[in-house]
């Protein structure tokens, strides 16, 4: 049987480092938008707040909040880290739409 891949063969791992995690100033905020762009050296994630319930509106106009800036290799490890976390989520809860 082959071995299904992840995408991450080709990324030289490093030993596991306990991790001490320091929320003293964490913000959480509520985003339901996100667009991805990306340029060879970054990826750049814009997320918002969509108000505008009225779909009659002939524009939509969203609330920017934060952008998060990656590099490549950590934009890599963080689509691995979301595509298990869903499917963790549609084991549990059942498959999302497309």
């Amino acid at each position: 049987m082959a071995k299904e891949k992840t995408g991450t063969e080709n990324i030289p791992q490093q030993p596991a480092l306990p991790v001490k995690w320091n929320s003293a100033n964490l913000h959480s905020s509520y985003a339901n938008y996100c667009n991805a762009n990306s340029t060879r050296e970054e990826v750049v994630l814009n997320f918002g707040v969509n108000n505008n319930w009225d779909r009659t509106q002939a524009t939509l106009e969203i609330d920017l909040n934060h952008r998060v800036v990656l590099s490549p290799f950590a934009a890599k490890r963080l689509a691995v880290m979301l595509q298990q976390l869903l499917k963790e989520y549609e084991a549990r809860y059942g498959a999302l739409p497309e």
